[in-house]
């Protein structure tokens, strides 16, 4: 009899009583199983073949992702918004190398001359059925409404080149700190970002190259990427005199070659 009279109460709830956990419990619970630091606070790399194990957990949290609608995300604050909308990205992400793991070594295997596996329209998010690039620059990049280079730093494209897919999911409530932390790492990872003595350059990522122009336009303090390698002089330079070159802008600015290999565990 109670059991019943609590399954008639639970029926009689609004579909508002049950909100969208906005911790993201039960990604950080996969990233944790599944993602490793090679270079602590700098990069990590996945257990593809984990989360191949844990696909039941990885579809229910995409479901859970799938089932907000336009009018629950759009009353959420902007940091929870941009929070959801880079774990979906990197979720998907993680589900889009699965679908040919391990027959895989690079995520550009899965596009071809005439498609691009960042335009295949295969999430369905917020009432549509949409792309990784359609997240990522039809929404998180989109001019206006979060305007935050950061997210540079913070979504992984399954590559050794990308900034680390990080082991914990982001949060509204914790975003500013994360994401100034997904940065910092990411600029002092020296296989990536590096000021080298000798010839007085520095060498850095080809996605400053790619977005540069997202550091320009004075989000967040960021006018130019000078102003962005000066504010990081610290973890760029490993000497004083390094650090002053940096800051001081006396420096030949090379961008690397980008690594495109998996970005696999295994």
């Amino acid at each position: 009899m109670i059991r019943h009279l609590l399954v008639l109460l639970l029926m009689s709830l609004p579909m508002a009583s049950f909100a969208f956990d906005s911790s993201h419990d039960a990604w950080t619970k996969l990233l944790q199983r599944n993602v490793v630091e090679i270079r602590p606070g700098q990069a990590t790399a996945v257990r593809y073949a984990g989360f191949a194990s844990d696909r039941p957990a990885l579809k229910a949290y995409l479901d859970s992702l799938a089932a907000v609608s336009p009018a629950e995300y759009g009353r959420w604050p902007k940091p929870e918004q941009l929070a959801f909308l880079i774990n979906a990205y990197n979720a998907h992400t993680v589900a889009l190398i699965l679908e040919t793991y391990p027959r895989l070594k690079s995520i550009k295997d899965l596009g071809s001359l005439l498609s691009s596996p960042w335009k295949k329209a295969f999430i369905p998010l917020l009432g549509k059925t949409i792309s990784l690039d359609q997240i990522e620059h039809g929404m998180i990049r989109k001019p206006g409404v979060f305007d935050d280079p950061r997210i540079h730093a913070a979504v992984n494209c399954a590559s050794v080149g990308c900034p680390a897919l990080a082991r914990q999911a982001f949060v509204g409530r914790d975003l500013d700190r994360q994401l100034d932390t997904a940065l910092s790492g990411f600029l002092a990872d020296s296989t990536r970002n590096r000021y080298v003595a000798a010839s007085g350059r520095l060498e850095v990522s080809k996605i400053f190259d790619w977005y540069g122009s997202d550091f320009e336009q004075g989000h967040r303090g960021y006018d130019s990427l000078k102003t962005l390698f000066a504010r990081h002089a610290a973890v760029l330079a490993t000497t004083p005199e390094g650090q002053t070159a940096i800051r001081s802008g006396r420096y030949k600015l090379d961008f690397l070659d980008y690594d495109w290999a998996l970005n696999d565990a295994r």
